[in-house]
């Protein structure tokens, strides 16, 4: 029914109004995540500012929005409720400093090794949060300050301003797409509301939901360069090391993710080690300025997308868009109805959820089906980190069974009156048992040759193997000899030494593989 209209050409016009669309959509889920994490909804919109900025200049994907994410902030509350703040803070300097070597020590690269049916749980369980997300702008305090589900006409209101939004949204751009139509809903719902006195929550009030505070604004001043007020010592490395650990983590898991998600609906493709060092970059200098720190945010991603955004622009927009709300336009901001917010991230969710897995899900082998639907619970249930290396190791293992079943061992004699044992296929930690279940020691002539032509030895386990062979002709008086191990293979299997008691067949270079295992 609802479709992203992806445009792969950037267009500074149609940047800067994405831009802009996105920062509305910020406020709100920069002071959810700063509340979630227990710090002062200021530390969570300077960061949305600070990390958004230095990410869209210096990052390795344009038009990909990065800021303060729920993600993060679940991780973060627990240190802020033992050690404090400025312990957030220097805890977000050494995410950052993490982040950038793990961009120069290229590790950006093994983002490749996220299977296609974990990148299908990681979006479908992403969308299923951002969904869950907007539940709570449901709620309403009653006379006790207690949160309650919306009732009556406050209820119908919010739900048709969303379903109003929802349908600019969809319909407006079949008409024109000069103007995002994200943006043009926003303002018709905001006009909407504030010109016939309709009574819904908007920005300012789930502010002040959020914080018991009834004066409290989205208004300040710019963020001042403060280094974090903790002691220099191993102690407070202790401290802070394990945490930062888990955020540079999720951090960029979640960055890659989102990259390699826009890669896929602009057509282009973004430059992983470049986009790590930014967001560690962003993530040092937000810790020195005040901030919680963040990464990429997939759902304002999607509405940046959505809405035309595509280069640089739209980011530094957002970012410089959110900066003048905080110093200059907080009582406009703060009007803004949350109906009209939370039917954009409706959209978002609509647009972000693979539909067609369910379509796929009986045609697909059940392993891969599994993983998509193990990734997305667990993605909602606990957190995205958690779920896309659960979904990587059931996948890896999965193969390595499949792939277990496919060694095969042929015998024969020769002219020589040698026993031939032609292996196909890798030997490794899973396939080892079924190798060494081939092999008829007692049956087999004095000499005996393996022939490895057809077949690899990938891991130290398949060293074991061969030991393990080896030792059994020579307990019996035989001799084994191993013919046409590829070099890397021979390689290993000097390294090894004493452990490996076979005579090695010398014979020409014969590459199966280039990388060395050693």
């Amino acid at each position: 029914m609802f479709e992203l209209h992806a445009s792969k050409v950037s267009n500074l016009k149609n940047d800067v109004l994405s831009g802009f669309t996105v920062a509305l959509a910020l406020v709100p889920e920069a002071v959810a995540f700063a509340f979630v994490a227990g710090v002062d909804p200021l530390v969570g919109l300077y960061a949305a500012f600070m990390v958004g900025l230095i990410t869209s200049i210096f990052g390795g994907r344009p038009g990909m929005i990065s800021g303060a994410t729920g993600a993060m902030a679940v991780v973060m509350v627990s240190l802020v409720a033992l050690h404090g703040v400025e312990y957030l803070f220097a805890t977000v300097v050494l995410t950052g400093l993490l982040q950038i070597l793990a961009g120069l020590f290229k590790l950006g690269k093994f983002i490749r090794l996220v299977p296609h049916p974990v990148m299908l749980g990681f979006v479908n369980g992403l969308a299923i949060v951002i969904f869950l997300a907007q539940l709570g702008q449901f709620k309403v305090k009653d006379a006790a300050g207690e949160l309650q589900w919306m009732q009556d006409s406050q209820l119908f209101i919010m739900g048709g301003l969303i379903v109003l939004t929802m349908a600019i949204i969809h319909f407006l751009p079949k008409l024109t797409k000069a103007i995002p139509s994200s943006l043009v809903a926003i303002v018709v719902v905001t006009v909407l509301v504030q010109s016939l006195g309709l009574d819904t929550r908007t920005v300012v009030d789930f502010l002040r939901d959020m914080t018991n505070d009834p004066t409290a604004s989205i208004a300040g001043g710019l963020p001042q360069f403060s280094i974090p007020h903790v002691p220099f010592d191993f102690d407070t490395l202790k401290i802070i090391f394990p945490f930062a650990i888990v955020l540079a983590a999720i951090g960029l898991i979640e960055s890659l993710l989102t990259l390699t998600l826009i890669d896929e609906l602009t057509g282009t493709r973004g430059r992983g080690n470049k986009e790590c060092i930014a967001q560690g970059a962003a993530n040092t200098v937000t810790g020195f300025f005040g901030g919680m720190g963040g990464c990429a945010m997939i759902g304002q991603s999607m509405i940046n997308v959505n809405s035309g955004g595509r280069g640089r622009a739209s980011g530094i927009t957002a970012a410089l868009a959110l900066l003048g709300f905080i110093l200059f336009a907080s009582g406009l901001i703060e009007q803004i109805p949350l109906a009209a917010l939370v039917g954009v991230m409706f959209i978002v969710v609509i647009g972000t959820f693979e539909w067609s897995s369910f379509r796929i899900l009986r045609k697909v082998p059940k392993a891969d089906a599994f993983v998509i639907i193990l990734v997305s619970g667990i993605t909602v249930a606990s957190d995205l980190a958690i779920a896309v290396v659960v979904g990587v190791i059931v996948s890896a293992l999965v193969f390595a069974w499949e792939h277990a079943k496919h060694v095969t061992v042929t015998r024969s004699s020769n002219g020589a009156g040698s026993t031939v044992y032609e292996v196909n296929g890798p030997i490794f930690f899973g396939s080892v048992s079924n190798f060494l279940e081939q092999f008829q020691v007692e049956n087999d002539n004095d000499d005996v040759i393996v022939e490895f032509k057809n077949s690899r030895v990938a891991d130290h386990s398949a060293i074991e193997a061969i030991d393990t062979l080896a030792e059994r002709y020579l307990s019996r008086g035989k001799t084994m000899h191993l013919k046409h191990l590829n070099q890397e293979c021979k390689l290993l299997l000097k390294k090894a030494g004493d452990l490996v008691e076979v005579n090695v067949i010398e014979d020409p270079d014969y590459h199966i593989a280039t990388d060395k295992l050693a």
